[in-house]
Order: structure tokens, then sequence, then C-alpha cells
């Protein structure tokens, strides 16, 4: 058979039919090897130019020209659509600029990616709650970020969005009840933050009646944080509610002690209680104590005006003028004191007193502002609505922005009674 097969091919037309298959084999074998090198060299082009593009992109970021940055990363992921980070970038871009809908959209391409890396997916569902938490679908929002915390229960960064969120919509106990979780986990000392939650937490109770649950939640704040402000003024406030002055008066006295540029948000409940006790001997006595205690302009412009309304007109003037003699500048006290003196008819004295006055109307206005972010406001507020830190809002000069520097509150007495709003004194 061998030799059969053998004179078979040693026909000249035989051998030159086997000849020409095994160039065509190797023909064939060369043009797929060169259509592969090409297309591993189009797709290295193409990736070359991807990468151009996303470097451009970031070159336009770091320059803040975030259109142009978007351009380029528009143009990178058309050229290779496997690069995650730029899809990433892109998301977060067009977040910046509140076009929410396309960053949620390019959330939800890569969660969809099939085989997706664990943590890539939960950085985007993260993502994802913070277009949400932009574009003001809060219950979207929290319910993507609890999402994440069942696969995580440990993760600081969700922790600390699901617990702005349970701020923003007034959700104090899941608030608290997250802020321990985080205080376990971040370094620093929370108390201030606890004891703000349970306040506010018994500030709504308080609002509905319930007397007793919100006493209990003001002192557990204090006994949390005994530095608390708010809770002692809100305890005071369900005391003084309850005609429990004497005790109303003695936690309003411990703000008093524990932070005196704050007084006169415990002053000016204390106004509330001239048409409502029989007895202003022991508001007298606790305004005398702050006075001789506390060397505050502010004090002895309250004990005037207690002393007004029981009718010694010589005793409010005099604490006015201790109130002058602390602070010149103090043009609520001499506005007062010319009040006084225009009604018992001492014309030429409250001409001179508003002839002072006159002097100190250049003194810039008073205000608020955030230690953390710069924020300034005429209205006192435990949580600062910018940067949403708490105790960071204090009373400063309007032409000091930026400054430390505390200053007394002069025109808070004449303002309406406390305001009973989240984050407000």
């Amino acid at each position: 058979m061998f030799q059969q097969y053998w004179q078979w091919i040693s026909e000249l037309a035989n051998l030159q039919l086997i000849l020409v298959a095994i160039a065509a084999f190797i023909i064939g074998i060369i043009i797929g090897h060169l259509k592969l090198y090409r297309k591993e060299k189009d797709d290295k082009i193409l990736a070359r130019r991807g990468d151009n593009a996303f470097f451009k992109g970031i070159h336009y970021l770091l320059s803040n020209d975030r259109d142009h940055a978007i351009e380029e990363f528009t143009k990178s992921v058309q050229l290779n659509s496997d690069t995650i980070e730029t899809y990433v970038a892109l998301g977060n871009l067009y977040r910046s600029k509140g076009d929410i809908e396309r960053a949620i959209r390019i959330r939800q391409t890569i969660i969809l990616r099939p085989n997706i890396d664990e943590q890539i997916k939960i950085r985007a569902l993260i993502d994802l709650g913070l277009d949400y938490r932009k574009g003001g679908f809060l219950d979207r929002a929290l319910g993507t970020f609890l999402n994440v915390l069942e696969k995580q229960p440990s993760n600081l960064e969700t922790l600390q969005e699901i617990e702005k969120i349970y701020e923003e919509i007034k959700d104090w106990d899941n608030a608290f009840s997250i802020r321990q979780k985080i205080s376990g986990l971040a370094k620093g000392d929370h108390k201030n933050i606890l004891a703000h939650h349970q306040t506010e937490v018994g500030k709504v109770l308080f609002g509905q009646g319930r007397v007793e649950e919100a006493k209990a939640c003001f002192q557990k704040a204090v006994s949390i944080d005994g530095g608390c402000i708010d809770a002692y003024l809100h305890l005071g406030d369900l005391y003084f509610s309850l005609q429990d002055y004497k005790k109303a008066m003695a936690t309003w006295k411990k703000v008093v002690i524990i932070s005196p540029s704050f007084t006169f948000l415990a002053y000016r409940r204390l106004e509330g209680a001239y048409t409502k006790m029989k007895n202003l001997k022991p508001v007298e006595d606790f305004l005398r104590e702050c006075a001789q205690s506390n060397l505050d302009a502010f004090t002895h412009l309250a004990l005037a005006r207690y002393m007004y309304n029981e009718r010694n007109y010589d005793e409010a003037l005099r604490e006015l003028e201790s109130a002058i003699e602390l602070d010149p500048s103090f043009w609520e006290a001499r506005r007062f004191q010319g009040e006084i003196l225009l009604a018992q008819r001492r014309e030429k004295e409250a001409l001179i007193s508003y002839g002072k006055l006159l002097t100190q109307l250049d003194v810039p206005d008073l205000e608020f502002q955030c230690s953390n972010c710069g924020f300034h406001t005429t209205d006192l507020q435990w949580q600062c609505p910018q940067c949403k830190r708490w105790d960071t809002i204090g009373f400063i000069d309007s032409n000091m922005v930026g400054s430390s520097r505390i200053k007394r509150p002069h025109s808070a007495l004449v303002e309406s009674p406390a305001k009973q709003t989240r984050g407000e004194a």
C-alpha cells in the first residue's frame, strides 16, 4: 500500500497539487498572524489614544476646567470602554456640575457590569448614594447607603452619610444610633454630637407634650456631655412649663457657669417669667448673683430690664451705667438708658445719653460665624447649616470675618424668644 501512495505522489500532477495545498496552508497561517498583529497594533493605538485622552482629562481636572475634562474623559471611554476609573471620574464631574441624571446612569452602568470586583461595586454604590443625595432624592440615597452598610457594616464614610440624612430629615433617634457606631470606629470626642442628638429628640417629644420622656432625653444629653448648653436651656424650659421655677432657674444658671458668653440665652428666657411668676424675687436673686460673678455688660443690661419692669428706674439706670462702663460701645444699653431718662422727663440727661449713642453708631454690627467653614448668620445655631458641624458657631464682630475672637451678643436681649427649630437656640 505504501508503494501505491508513493507512486501517486510521484506523478507530477499530484505532486503539484500537494505543493499548492501546503503553500496555501502556510500563506493562511501568515495572513492570520498578520491580521492578529494588526489588530493588536490597532488596539494598542486605540488604548494609547484613550490613555492620552484620560491624562488630558486629568490635566483639565487639576486646572478646574471641568467642561474640557468631561470632553477628554468621554473620548477616553469611547476609545477604551474597559477603564472603570474613567467612568468614575466622569460620574463625579457630572455630579459636580449638577447633571445628576447622567451621573446616576454612569454609576448604574458600573454596578451592572458582569464579573465586576466587589470593592469597585461598593464604591459605585456609595457614589450612587452621593448622587441621589445631591439630587435631593433622600429616600433613594438612604436606601443605597443602607445597602452598602449590609455589605460593609463598618464603612465609616457610609455611616457618616447616613447620619447626615437622618439629621436632615430630623430622624434624631436613628442619627443618635448611627453616631454611636461612628464613635466606635473613628477617633475623637463624639460626646457633644451625641448630646445634641438626644437634645433634639427631647425637643420633639416636648413639642408633642410627652414631658417626662423629653426630660429623660435632656437629662441623658447633659449626662453624655456636661457642656451641652442647648440641653440645659431646654431642660430649664421644661421645668418652667411645669411652673417649677426654682429648678428652671437652677438649670439655666448652669449655662452661666459653663459658658458665660451664652448667658444671654438664659436671660431672655427669664423675661418670659415677668408675666407668669407671682414672686419674681428668685429672678432678681438669679440676676444679681450673675452680675456679681460675671463681669459681663450684658448681665447688667438684663438686670436693668428686670429693675425697669419692677419700676425701680434709678437702679435700672445704675445697672446700665455699669454695663456702659464695662463696654462703652454697648449701644443697646445706651439706647435703653435714653428711653428711661425720657420716660422720667429727664430730657437734658437723655440728650447727653443719646449724644454719646450717636458716637457709637459706626460700631460694626455683631454676627455669628462658623469657625469651621466661615458661614455667618444673624441667628445662633448649634449646628452650622453649611458644613453641618456641631458647636462651631460663635459670636464675632462682622468686620472680623475669619477671626476667632468671640464677642458678647449685645442685641440678643431684645430679640424674640429662643427659636425651637432644629439646631437653633
